[in-house]
């Protein structure tokens, strides 16, 4: 097995700027459905640094960085990370796109992910355990 790891900060007040100034940011980053969970919170901001920091993880965890051609493109792959919550709060990962094949080819069996946040600041960690495959270029 091989184990896969990412861990991103995010400050809350930088995310909430981006989401206020650029009007196009929260529907490029987030899907529908992570920005219904948080627009239902009395203050979503923490809430979706939360999520945009698991995302993040999840990127470096794959061996992206977020300012690489792969790593963003254009902010699209971002939503091709979704942050879904069971019924307990319990968070959990679903890939989809290009981030969904990479997961096939790196033949990812388990993901796990943990997030916290206060006023200020968010932290996520995303751990993918996979199978012995060869690496390759992505």
């Amino acid at each position: 097995m091989r184990l896969y790891q990412g861990v991103d900060l995010v400050e809350v007040a930088r995310l909430k700027e981006a989401y206020e100034r650029h009007e196009a940011f929260g529907e490029d980053v987030f899907t529908e459905a992570e920005r219904a969970y948080c627009l239902k919170r009395s203050n979503p901001y923490p809430h979706f640094a939360a999520r945009f920091a698991a995302k993040e993880a999840c990127l470096k965890a794959f061996g992206l960085g977020i300012s690489e051609p792969g790593g963003l493109g254009g902010r699209g792959r971002l939503r091709e990370i979704e942050v879904e919550s069971a019924v307990s709060g319990k968070p959990t990962l679903k890939l989809s796109g290009s981030m969904e094949r990479m997961s096939a080819r790196k033949k990812i069996a388990q993901s796990t992910i943990s997030m916290s946040h206060t006023l200020d600041l968010a932290i996520a960690q995303v751990i993918l355990l996979g199978e012995d495959a060869p690496e390759e270029a992505d």
